[in-house]
């Protein structure tokens, strides 16, 4: 793949370094949980950061500087393993049905046509036979 990528030109190493910066960003993600020690998720984080600051592509360097703006939360989520992909999830399903419906006249049937589509039987967990 590597070959192939960098025989293709510019276009080329341009995804090859889009593409080790994702590896880069994955490897320091993949330390969660695995009670790693801050000396090796900093250098883990240095390599992705001066990886993406050193290449030429605006997306790149974009994606390490959100990276810096939220690494208090990124490093929170490395140490406990926790996230809030449920309540984002959550969230996506009640804009969904908001749009669905066009609106609602009253809170009241609001409420209950949200609860309705986030509980656990809606979604399918719980099927009964």
């Amino acid at each position: 793949m590597w070959n192939a990528l960098i025989n293709a030109g510019t276009l080329g190493m341009t995804l090859l370094t889009a593409w080790i910066a994702k590896e880069r960003l994955r490897d320091l993600l993949a330390t969660a949980r695995t009670s790693a020690d801050r000396s090796h998720i900093g250098h883990l984080r240095w390599k992705f950061l001066t990886w993406c600051a050193d290449s030429d592509i605006p997306e790149v360097r974009q994606l390490a500087t959100t990276i810096d703006r939220w690494w208090a939360e990124i490093e929170a989520f490395i140490h406990t393993g926790h996230s809030n992909a449920k309540s984002e999830g959550i969230n996506r399903v009640i804009k969904l049905v908001a749009r669905a419906a066009h609106g609602f006249r009253n809170p009241t049937n609001q409420r209950l046509r949200t609860r309705c589509v986030t509980t656990r039987r809606a979604r399918g967990h719980l099927r009964t036979a």
